[in-house]
């Protein structure tokens, strides 16, 4: 988490060769942020880039990699407190938990943009949560929730099932607070 920014490495001998500050402005009451961490990382499948929560701030930021002397950052303002998150089965939307602010957002890695914001119950923490096919709803993404016996299925296709793509269509309860849901081959 510390210090407040993300490093961009050599992958062969992990030499830093640019370093980028995480500071700057919450996305809803625009205040200053002087230490906003880090929460996650992942390679996108679409494009030449990273996606990265940063936490405080509520900013998704897509780095692309291609050029790193004349670095691309798009910005996308999700909800504060982003944490973790992971890919849908089609591996095109990252969906992750900005947990104090109770949402999932739901990221087009292909189009590079904010798919969604869905509301979900108190304090959502998905681990890289876990791809399912849910009878009713098709293929949802399922995320447990911090302090409580929480299981929210959220919907995750907008082709087959436009009627539910991005919403919580069901919470089930589980066996109390879980950190992390996972998906067991």
């Amino acid at each position: 988490y510390w210090p407040p920014q993300y490093v961009l490495m050599d992958g062969d001998t992990l030499e830093p060769l640019k370093i980028v500050s995480t500071r700057g402005m919450t996305v809803d009451t625009q205040e200053y942020h002087p230490e906003p961490r880090v929460a996650a990382i992942v390679a996108s499948h679409e494009h030449p880039e990273f996606i990265v929560n940063v936490k405080e701030t509520g900013h998704i930021l897509l780095v692309n990699y291609r050029d790193i002397d004349a670095l691309t950052v798009t910005d996308i303002g999700a909800a504060r407190y982003l944490h973790d998150g992971g890919w849908d089965r089609t591996k095109r939307y990252f969906l992750t938990a900005a947990n104090q602010s109770d949402k999932i957002a739901v990221v087009d890695s292909r189009e590079r943009r904010l798919e969604a914001l869905v509301d979900v119950e108190k304090i959502p923490h998905p681990g890289r949560g876990a791809n399912v096919v849910d009878p009713e709803y098709g293929p949802v993404w399922v995320t447990s929730a911090l302090g409580n016996a929480n299981v929210t299925f959220l919907a995750t296709d907008p082709e087959n099932h436009p009627g539910h793509a991005w919403k919580a269509v069901r919470v089930l309860e589980g066996q109390g607070g879980r950190l992390i849901v996972r998906q067991v081959p």
